[in-house]
Order: structure tokens, then sequence, then C-alpha cells
């Protein structure tokens, strides 16, 4: 399973500030090994974020999103309430991991 996302979620005025660092080694398909062969592309393709099981961010990302993205975007909440992060990747891996709103 790969490593877990580092989430920090802090209100202020009802509105929810949310980092998201995610590891993936987000192979775009071009590169090559030390013996010259393609290392196959393989990335996180999809990303959903839940406040209190309520979708509040979503996005398709492709092969050519860095290695360890980081997400940062804003949303309606308060504190104490459950956030849910969720991505799947090309290969079909997932991860999902919570934090509350601080």
């Amino acid at each position: 399973m790969p490593d877990p996302m580092r989430i920090r979620a802090t209100e202020k005025d009802g509105i929810v500030d949310v980092k998201i660092l995610m590891r993936h080694d987000m192979e775009t398909g071009q590169r090559k090994d030390a013996a010259g062969k393609t290392i196959p592309a393989w990335f996180i393709n999809q990303v959903n974020a839940k406040v209190q099981g309520k979708d509040v961010f979503n996005a398709n990302f492709g092969s050519a999103i860095s290695k360890d993205p980081f997400l940062n975007f804003k949303c309606k909440g308060s504190k104490g309430d459950k956030l849910t992060v969720n991505w799947t990747d090309s290969k079909g891996e997932k991860r999902t991991d919570e934090t509350l709103v601080s």
C-alpha cells in the first residue's frame, strides 16, 4: 500500500483551507531505466475529497503531474468536520486517508 497522505485542514470564518501532500512516483511512461527499457506509465488518475460525506473536490490527473503531488483548495466547513481524501492510480491501487478539520 502507498504511503499515507499528509493532510492539513484548518477552518477560519466557515472556510476550510485544505492542503494535501500525496506520496506517489507518478511515472509518465517516457523515462527509461538503466537498461534502456521504458518505465511503464503509473500515475494518480482520480482524486476525491469529501467533508462530512459531501464531495468538495474532484480531479482527474494525467501523466504530466509531478511526483508527490501537492494540492491546496478551499471549501465550506467547520471545526471538527471529517475530511476524507482518496485517490486511484492507473494500476488500480487506491489510498484513502482522513483527518478532522481544526
